[in-house]
Parts: C-alpha cells; sequence; structure tokens
C-alpha cells in the first residue's frame, strides 16, 4: 500500500511537470487572440462580428455568457440557461472589472471569446471554492441588445432648465432610450415596469417648452407610439378605461392611426360597448380591409354584441312573464 501511494504521488509529479512545459488550452487560444489592453491582461477573439456602434460608457446590456477555468469543460457561471437574462448596468451591476472593459469593445448581436488575467478577473486570492487563486478564467459573450441608459441618466439629472435647453434631438433619443427600456419589459411581461417607463418617457416630452410648430409636430410624433404602448399595456392589466384613455390620445394626434383605433375596439370590447367597439374597428377595417387580427376582432365584438342582444331579450321576456302572472 505505501508503495503504491509513492508511486501514484510520483505519477501526478509527472503529470504537473508535463502540464508545465506543455502549452495547455487556454496558451493555444492566446495565440489566435487580439490584446485588448497592449499589456496582455485581457485577450479576445471574435467569434461573430456585431452591427453598429461598440457599447457606449455606462450603457445597459443584455448579454449571455459563460466563464470557465481552464481544462474545465463546464462553466461555473452561465446565463445560457435563462429565457430572459438580466439586464446589466455597465459600472454598476457588472461585477468584474474584466467584463466591463471587455463589453465596452463590443457590438450589439457580437459574440466574442475573451482571456482575463487574474487582476481583469478574480484576483490572486480567487473565489473559492469556485475558482483557484490567481486563476486566468474564460468568458464567452454574445451581446443580444444594448441601451444608452447613461445618456438617460445624464439627461434626468439637469434641471428642468437645462433639460429645455438641450438640443431636441437629444431630448428624442432619451425618450427612445427610455420606450425601448419599457418594450423590453413588456416583452418580458413585467407590464407594471413596462408601464412606469413609457409614462415617464411621456412627461419628459410633455416638460419640453416648444416654441415652433415642427418642434412641436415632433413632439407629437414621439407621443403617438408612447399612447400606443400604455394602451396596449393597461389592455394586458386589466384596466380597459386607462386603455380606452391612451387610445384616445393616441388618436388626438392621429385620427386615422390603425393601430390606436384597434386599441380603442379592445377597449371598448372588454367594457361590452359593443356599439362603440364596432364603430372603431369599422373604420380601422375601411384602411386595412385585410387585416387578419381587425377582421376577427370585428366577428368576436358582432357575437358578443348578439349574445348581448339575446341574453336581453330573455331577461325581458321573463319580466314580462313575471308581470303578467302578477
Amino acid at each position: 500500500m505505501p508503495g503504491n501511494g509513492l508511486v501514484s504521488s510520483i505519477r501526478r509529479l509527472i503529470n504537473s511537470e508535463a502540464r508545465l512545459r506543455t502549452p495547455g488550452p487556454f496558451e493555444h487560444l492566446r495565440q489566435k487572440m487580439d490584446d485588448v489592453l497592449a499589456d496582455g491582461g485581457i485577450m479576445k477573439e471574435v467569434v461573430q462580428p456585431g452591427d453598429g456602434p461598440p457599447v457606449p460608457q455606462n450603457a445597459s446590456v443584455l448579454i449571455h455568457y459563460s466563464g470557465f477555468l481552464e481544462y474545465s469543460d463546464r462553466p461555473f457561471e452561465t446565463t445560457t440557461h435563462l429565457r430572459y437574462p438580466r439586464m446589466l448596468k455597465l459600472g454598476r451591476e457588472v461585477t468584474l472589472a474584466g467584463l466591463d472593459l471587455c463589453l465596452l469593445t463590443m457590438k450589439k448581436g457580437e459574440f466574442s471569446r475573451f482571456l482575463l488575467e487574474p487582476q481583469y478577473a478574480y484576483g490572486d486570492l480567487g473565489c473559492p471554492p469556485l475558482i483557484p487563486a490567481a486563476a486566468v478564467v474564460l468568458y464567452e459573450i454574445q451581446i443580444i441588445d444594448y441601451l444608452d441608459s447613461g445618456q438617460v441618466d445624464d439627461f434626468i439629472t439637469l434641471s428642468p432648465e437645462e433639460q429645455n435647453s438641450v438640443p431636441l434631438q437629444r431630448l428624442v433619443e432619451v425618450v427612445n432610450t427610455v420606450r425601448s427600456f419599457g418594450n423590453r419589459c413588456f416583452n418580458q411581461s413585467q407590464y407594471e415596469k413596462a408601464k412606469d417607463r413609457y409614462k415617464q418617457a411621456v412627461m419628459l416630452l410633455g416638460n419640453r417648452e416648444t416654441q415652433s410648430d415642427a418642434d412641436k409636430d415632433r413632439i407629437r410624433a414621439a407621443l403617438l407610439p408612447l399612447y400606443l404602448n400604455l394602451s396596449l399595456t393597461e389592455l394586458r392589466l386589466d384596466s380597459p378605461h386607462k386603455a380606452l384613455k391612451y387610445g384616445n390620445k393616441a388618436l388626438e394626434i392621429d385620427s386615422a392611426n390603425t393601430k390606436a383605433l384597434f386599441r380603442c375596439g379592445q377597449a371598448y370590447l372588454e367594457l361590452h360597448e359593443y356599439k362603440s367597439a364596432h364603430g372603431c374597428l369599422l373604420t380601422a377595417q375601411a384602411k386595412k380591409p385585410f387585416d387578419s387580427d381587425i377582421n376577427n376582432l370585428l366577428r368576436k365584438v358582432a357575437t358578443c354584441y348578439k349574445d348581448s342582444l339575446d341574453n336581453q331579450k330573455d331577461m325581458y321576456s321573463k319580466m314580462f312573464r313575471d308581470l303578467r302572472s302578477k
């Protein structure tokens, strides 16, 4: 038994020395990577290029990522199992400084690999028990989307007077980013959060003091999709009265907007106001006669209206029978 233990120890020693002499998988990977900071601390390989500009400072990023140790084929952390990965704020919610720097080199849709030396990852102490001391780690990252939330943060910190002094184009960009946050929440069925984002964007536009007709028209154009989104969100929250309010606000901007007419038709249907629903949907159908959503909802309204009339007839017939029997 003691001899076997000695043999095992010798074999482990030989294997470890052989491993030191033989370049590991990370070293092979390093040979085809680019040096991000010119100090060898962060190496990058682009697997799938992205589009557009790189991720800006203080952005909020939606990513899938996996972290690996050398000689391990299983990640020590990953988000690939999540249907809706959480959106992370750079400089605040991305905990590794090296990951922050990695993300700033990436574009929307990009998939890349990064090797991080300990000073850009978990340091000399590591993060026991998952990460050993002074570990080099590999991250595979895909940028699904990002939003320039830093621009929103900067704008919101301005005083009302300063907000009014910035170019209208900047306000529209901020509002579009806030609306995109709302859309992200809506798509994840987080309707209350989506509503808060849409209402924040409406408030920012409402606070703008405008003089020219051109600026007023541009603000109204930016408000239209927000009112449409709010109307749909209130429908999801089972608030047809509020959905109707926002649908009508959209129609005040564009009386021929088929989406607004459709939203109002949906709201009236929920409120059992079938004649009003029918009127909105007929107007929408006249503009889009082959739209399946409009036509299907019209049929539903007609069926509900007929059922309602039949129920009323039955109720009145019963009332008259009861009166005659007295």
